[in-house]
Formats: structure tokens, sequence, C-alpha cells
């Protein structure tokens, strides 16, 4: 009982530092701001077939589920950062659910337990759980998909369902890529285990019914409304973004080119602090697993080899592809903590002391939020304009000069005026108006305007002038 509160208490620490930092935290440009934005789009213009990267511009780089979540909380809760970030977090915990119920039929509950605390503590996973993207929701897909095959495959039709779901929820996550991250662990492991009659034991038909069901609707719904969607996003987001770097294809952004193989090295990031542990378990690991007469060796093996190709998952997808980003081995992180601490307490001390690091962990995490927040550090780092936005005191509209931020546009309501020469400034700008300026042009707005404007405030990137009444 005392393990199990302990594991408890990490957990509820975690949530309440999480949701603490969703509060006050604000959307961090460009990636977080940017999908927040779409979704308030979204919720504003009631479009809940196209996402939108600007008024009128569809969005064709991720199906929409993510966007869902976050524009559902907007309807509901209004357009604060919390409220976009609301659906995440709830995409986030049934992820963490779903880990928990498969880990309870592989292991004991405080082991269960610990691989939920050690996945909700790793970097990547906590920092996810509260942050407007495609990935937390792609990540409840694959775990729903991966938990629910194996489940099934032991005859428990309940477990075969949430298989199907799991791949329509990547579908509208993220795309095919999910059914990759998927199916390329799954084929593997029944190469290796045989006995393939037992797939029968998977609800086959009615669950691709379901998935033809969820998913269908809306990719045909999309290319009807706005023809050449499917093209861009199949062949381009799914095969050029990945074989060529800095992809010029992208109508969002550029490409991010790393040297192929990068995402190991993104996983040991991503997985911090419990990464380093890892050559520790490796070493134990040297003479093979002991024997026991308590556990059926047969289907531990299954289950570690599942899980071991669960979690390799993406790193061996992603090895040869240049344009990645570190967010890309999340949704192999729940299998690896679970792989982790089933292995680390069979060759381990029955009550590994390092359980109660988790909790130590989440207190000193706490405590330096806390303190960063009492000292007003913090938020002036953050790349974000919000805090310029509230700190426009004028009367009139809000421009920027040369660029656009997405922040600034979901904290006006999309209102802010995008400006791209001092000449449009110099027409635009009336009394009592704003303009963020891009510091590297500061003199010369300076030098054009002089004293009819004033600074008022600036963080990294842009200082903000209101024009004098």
């Amino acid at each position: 009982m005392t393990k199990s509160r302990a594991i408890l208490w990490g957990l509820l620490l975690l949530l309440v530092v999480r949701v603490a930092a969703m509060i006050w935290v604000p959307l961090t440009d460009p990636t977080e701001a940017r999908y927040a934005e779409i979704a308030r789009k979204m919720a504003e213009t009631g479009n809940w077939i196209t996402p939108q990267f600007d008024y009128g511009v569809p969005f064709w780089a991720k199906p929409p589920l993510h966007t869902w979540l976050s524009a559902l909380g907007i309807t509901i809760f209004g357009e604060t950062p919390f409220a976009a970030r609301l659906g995440i977090l709830l995409s986030a915990l049934a992820t963490l659910v779903i880990l928990w119920l498969w880990a309870r039929t592989l292991t004991d509950r405080v082991t269960a337990g610990v691989a939920v605390l050690l996945t909700a503590s790793s970097g990547l996973f906590f920092v996810a759980l509260g942050f407007v993207q495609t990935d937390m929701a792609l990540t409840l897909g694959v775990t729903a998909c991966m938990a629910g095959f194996y489940g099934g495959l032991q005859g428990d039709r309940r477990w075969g369902w949430l298989f199907f779901l799991g791949l329509a929820i990547g579908l509208l996550a993220k795309g095919p890529v999910a059914t990759v991250l998927s199916m390329m662990p799954i084929t593997a492991f029944m190469l290796w285990r045989g006995n393939w009659k037992d797939l029968l034991r998977l609800p086959l038909l009615g669950g691709t019914v379901l998935v033809a069901v969820l998913v269908m609707p809306w990719y045909l719904a999309a290319e009807i409304a706005t023809p050449g969607y499917l093209n861009y996003f199949i062949v381009g987001e799914h095969i050029q973004r990945f074989l060529q770097p800095g992809w010029s294809g992208d109508l969002y952004g550029s490409g991010r080119a790393h040297p192929k193989g990068m995402i190991w090295l993104f996983w040991i990031l991503a997985t911090l602090p419990w990464s380093p542990l890892l050559p520790l378990l490796l070493w134990r690991l040297r003479k093979g697993l002991p024997k026991t007469e308590t556990v059926d060796m047969a289907a531990d093996r299954h289950a570690y080899i599942y899980l071991l190709m669960f979690a390799l998952a993406p790193l061996v997808l992603f090895t040869p592809a240049a344009n990645i980003l570190v967010t890309y081995v999340l949704p192999g992180v729940p299998a690896a903590a679970l792989l982790s601490v089933m292995l680390w307490v069979r060759i381990g001390p029955a009550q590994p002391k390092w359980l109660h690091l988790g909790v130590a962990e989440v207190l000193v995490v706490a405590t330096g939020l806390t303190v960063v927040a009492l000292l007003g550090l913090g938020r002036s780092a953050i790349p974000s304009e919000a805090p310029l936005i509230e700190a426009f005191d004028g009367d009139g509209r809000l421009g920027i000069l040369g660029g656009r931020s997405y922040s600034a546009e979901f904290y006006t309501q999309g209102k802010v005026a995008r400006l791209k020469t001092l000449d449009d400034v110099g027409t635009w700008l009336a009394p009592g108006d704003g303009v963020l300026v891009p510091k590297y042009r500061q003199d010369e707005f300076a030098t054009r305007f002089g004293d009819a404007v004033r600074p008022v405030a600036e963080n990294r990137k842009y200082l903000l002038y209101v024009r004098a009444q």
C-alpha cells in the first residue's frame, strides 16, 4: 500500500505541476501557437472539416483529430491556452490509463504503476502532456492499437476492438504513419511468434468496418472540400518529407534536416532523466533473465519481445529520415517504460529503491517551477508574444512588421495586422495603435517614426511600439 501511495502521489504531483504550467505558460511559437491558432480558427469559423492555416487557406499537413480536441476545448471554455491544451491533456491521460490496464495483464499492480509513473515523468511525455500538437493524439492511437492487439491475441475481444479503435485514432491523428508505427512491430512480432491462426481471435471484419466508418468520411470530405489534399498529404508529407533533406515542397514552413540516425539521440534526450539508467539495466541483463518457478517464461518472453519491438518502431522507422523532430520518438515511450520496469523488477530487488526517485523528481520539478514563478522569471524567456499583447496599453489596433506570429494571432483572436514594409506601417498606423517590430529592424523603425511612437515592452524577438495619441 505504501508503494502504491507513493506512485499515486507522484502522478498527482506531476498532474498538478503540468496543469499549473498549462495555465501559467503562454502558447509558444512557432509550433504550439500555430496549432492552437488553427484550432481557434476552426472554433471561430465553424469549419470542422478543413483546418485552416490562415483564413481561407487549408492546412493539409495533418489530419484534424488534435485540432478537433483543441477547438472543442476553446468552444466550451473560451479562447485561452488552457482550453486549447485541455484535449491534449485528456488524450495523454487516456494513454496512461490504457498503459496501466495493459500492464496489469502483464505484471503486478506496483510494477504497472511504476511504468505509468516512469512514462509520465519522462521529459518529452511530460512536456507533450499539455502541449498543443499532433504527437500525443498519435501516441494515444498507437498505444491503444498495440495494447489492443496483444490483448486480443490472447483471446479477449474487448482488447481486439481497442486495436481497431487505436488504428482509427492514429489515422485521424497523423495519418498512415500511425498504421506503419503499429503494423511494423506487430508484423515483426508475428513473424517471430508464428501461430498466425490466432489472428482469428481478433474481430477482423467488425474492426475493419469500425475503422472505415470512423476514418473514411473525413478523408473523403476533406478531399471534396479542398481537392489535392490526399496527394499532398500522402505523397508529400509521408514520403518526400522524410526522404528529401530540406524538402522544398512543404507548404507550411521549411524542412528540418538532421543527420540520418539522429532519432536515436533524440530518444536519449526525450527519455531523460531515466535514459542514463539504460546502460545499468543492460549491464545487469548481460547474464540473461533469472529463471523462476512463479513466472511463465514463454509468456514473459513474448511480452518482452513485443514491448521491445513496440519501443523501437519509431527509432527504426525514422533512422533513414532526414526531416525529423524529437517528438517523433514519443509513441514508443510508454512501451520503453513498461519494458524497462518489468525487466528491472525481474532482475533487481523486490522493492526497487528507485521507485521513490520518481516522487523526488516530481518534487524537485514542482519546487523549481514555483521558484521561477515567484521570481517573475520564465515568461520573458518563453518564445511567445503573449506578454507583449498583455502589455499593449493603446486603445487601437495591433500590427506586426515583416512576419507572422501565431501566438500574436491567437491572443488577438486573429485581429493582428500583418504589415510587410515600413510604408505599410506608415499608411496603417493611427493614434493608439501598436506595432510589434523585430529587434533587427528597430533602428530603421525608430528613425522613420521618431517621437510619434514610444516603446512599451519587449521580448526576445520583438519590441512593442505604440503611437502617441
